[in-house]
C-alpha cells in the first residue's frame, strides 16, 4: 500500500496467548535475534492481575503482516523445541497512535519519593514528594512500568543511604524521567541522558520544560545526546560517572557491562533494570566479570532492579571528568 501525507500508514497487531514461561522465553528469543525487523515492536504482559501465569504477546507492525512477518514472530516460540506456537490473531488498528493511546488514562504512581502522573491527573499534595508530569508518548518511561517505578524507588533508597553524586548518566532515557528524578535527588550534579531513538530528543526537551528541568552542560542541568551505548564522544567526555542508570533490556545490559564499568569512578554505582527475574543471573554474571558487585536488588512483578557498585580499588583512565569538550560547549 502506498501512503501519502493524506493517507496515514496502516497499523496492525498480532496477538497470542500462552503461559508466562512461554511468553518470557519468546521475549528473550527476540532480544537474541540479531536480524530482527525493528519495525515489529513486541510487548508481553499479564492478561489480568488475578491470573499472573496467563500472559499475552502483542506484536505491532506498521503494515499488514506478511507471511514472513508471521513466521518471524511465531519462530520466537521455538516450536522445534517447545512444540507448536500458540494460536494467534491479527487485526488492523484504527489510524491513530497506538502507543500513545495504550498509555492514556494511566493512574498516577507513587514510587520512592516521587509521584508520576499524566496531564489528566493532579500533582501530589504530599510534602516531600516530587511530582513529575509525563505525558503518554512513543518514548518509554512514563513511570508506570515496573522497571521504571522500581528505578525510582531504588534511586530514592540510594539517596536515603547518603550517596553523594556529582556526575550521573541515564542511558536509554526514553522520556527523561529517571534523569529528572536523579537530578532532583542530587540537584548540583552534572547530568547526562542519552537514547538510541532520535524521537526521544523532542520528548525529553518537552518533558524537561514541563517539569522545570534546566537543559545545559553545567551543574544542576541536563545534557542530552542521541547515542548507541557508551561509545558516544559526548558520553565519554562527560565521564567518569558516580552513577549510571540503564533501564533497557537484558541483552544490551550484558553487552554493555564492561563499558559501564569503565565509565564509572571507583566505588561508583550502576542501576540496572529492564531485565526479567529469569534473566538476572546472566546479567549479574556479566557485571561480576566487569568488576561490579551487587549492593541491593529488588523485584517488581517479574522484573529485577539491580544496584551494583564498582570495586573501590579499580583503576580508570580519565582526563577532565564531567567537563564538556570545547566542541560540545559550542553545541
Amino acid at each position: 500500500m502506498t501512503t501519502t501525507a493524506d493517507t496515514p500508514p496502516e497499523s496492525w497487531k498480532f496477538t497470542a496467548f500462552a503461559p508466562r514461561p512461554r511468553i518470557e522465553a519468546a521475549l528473550i528469543a527476540h532480544e537474541d535475534a540479531l536480524d530482527w525487523d525493528t519495525d515489529i515492536v513486541l510487548m508481553g504482559f499479564e492478561v489480568a492481575d488475578d491470573r499472573p501465569e496467563d500472559w499475552r504477546l502483542d506484536a505491532y507492525l506498521p503494515r499488514r503482516p506478511t507471511s514472513a512477518d508471521i513466521a518471524a514472530i511465531t519462530s520466537l516460540f521455538q516450536p522445534e523445541i517447545h512444540g507448536p506456537a500458540p494460536a494467534h490473531t491479527t487485526e488492523r488498528l484504527p489510524d491513530e497512535d497506538w502507543v500513545t493511546l495504550s498509555q492514556q488514562g494511566l493512574e498516577p504512581i507513587h514510587a520512592g519519593g516521587f509521584w508520576v502522573h499524566t496531564p489528566g491527573f493532579a500533582p501530589s499534595a504530599a510534602a516531600h514528594i516530587r511530582s513529575f508530569c509525563i505525558p503518554a508518548s512513543r518514548a518509554f518511561g512514563t513511570g508506570h512500568h515496573a522497571t521504571t517505578a522500581g528505578c525510582l524507588a531504588m534511586l530514592s533508597q540510594m539517596r536515603a543511604e547518603g550517596m553523594v553524586v556529582r556526575n550521573l548518566a541515564d542511558i536509554g532515557t526514553g522520556t527523561g524521567l529517571l534523569a529528572f528524578a536523579a537530578l532532583h535527588l542530587w540537584p548540583r550534579a552534572l547530568a547526562t541522558a542519552s537514547d538510541i531513538d532520535s524521537a526521544c530528543a523532542g520528548v525529553v526537551l518537552d518533558n524537561a520544560a514541563t517539569n522545570g528541568i534546566r537543559m545545559g552542560g553545567g551543574h544542576g542541568q541536563l545534557t542530552f545526546a542521541i547515542a548507541d551505548g557508551m561509545a558516544d564522544p559526548l558520553l565519554q567526555a562527560r565521564g567518569p560517572y558516580d552513577v549510571i542508570i540503564a533501564n533497557i533490556l537484558a541483552g544490551p545490559l550484558i553487552e554493555l557491562a564492561p563499558a559501564f564499568a569503565r565509565a564509572l569512578v571507583p566505588g561508583g554505582s550502576l542501576l540496572l533494570a529492564g531485565l526479567l527475574e529469569t534473566q538476572e543471573a546472566a546479567v549479574r554474571k556479566a557485571a561480576r566479570r566487569a568488576g561490579l558487585r551487587l549492593a541491593r536488588r529488588a523485584v517488581h512483578g517479574d522484573w529485577s532492579i539491580l544496584w551494583l557498585r564498582k570495586r573501590p580499588g579499580a583503576t580508570i583512565r580519565a582526563t577532565r571528568p564531567g567537563l564538556l569538550p570545547e566542541w560540545a560547549r559550542r553545541w
